[in-house]
């Protein structure tokens, strides 16, 4: 019988049989606090430097199909990818943030506190939050930034009326940072 805290298998006559040893909502409590911590650190930096990549691919692609007949758009509509490059900036920003809340246990060999799992659980959802609102930020600024381009070659008095609209969808991952900034002040682990 092989066993471990979290599942059990019975031999039956050749057959392993899964049995559940625990509930469901007693599997968030198994994952150490720590560790949801470390993954909201790693979420905060994977996830927002994946929304900046894919803004600027969005951009890069528009920008450099539309620079082959009108050159002049290279050197302007590059700020869209500059603003795709603070996405990921802003990312690392909480990711250090976090870092620097992350300590070691106090007592390894004991079980960890409440107020570890509510720092634990909040670090991981500010790194979310941050990620996957940069996500979407770099897909609107990207997408935009490509638009912008496209226009910007065709009528070069649209570029900082649209301008303003890209503005807007970089605020999306300020946002982001602003709300996950405000949880992970508010957590610490235990002392």
């Amino acid at each position: 019988m092989n066993c471990s805290p979290v599942i059990t298998f019975i031999e039956e006559e050749q057959r392993m049989t899964f049995v559940p040893s625990a509930k469901w909502d007693q599997y968030l409590t198994m994952i150490d606090p720590y560790n949801w911590g470390a993954w909201g650190v790693f979420l905060a930096i994977a996830i927002s430097v994946l929304g900046a990549s894919w803004g600027i691919f969005l951009t890069g692609t528009s920008l450099v199909g539309g620079a082959v007949k009108h050159p002049r758009i290279k050197s302007k509509n590059l700020i869209s990818v500059l603003f795709c490059e603070a996405l990921a900036i802003y990312g690392i920003i909480l990711a250090i943030i976090l870092q620097n809340k992350l300590a070691a246990p106090l007592h390894p060999a004991s079980y960890p506190e409440p107020q570890d799992f509510k720092a634990g659980y909040g670090f991981f959802a500010a790194g979310a939050i941050v990620g996957f609102s940069n996500l979407a930020a770099g897909y609107c600024v990207g997408a935009l930034g490509g638009t912008i381009a496209l226009a910007d070659a065709q009528n070069p008095a649209l570029f900082v009326k649209c301008f303003v609209m890209e503005i807007f969808g970089e605020a999306i991952g300020l946002m982001g940072v602003i709300v996950s900034i405000i949880l992970s002040t508010s957590m610490s682990y235990a002392q």
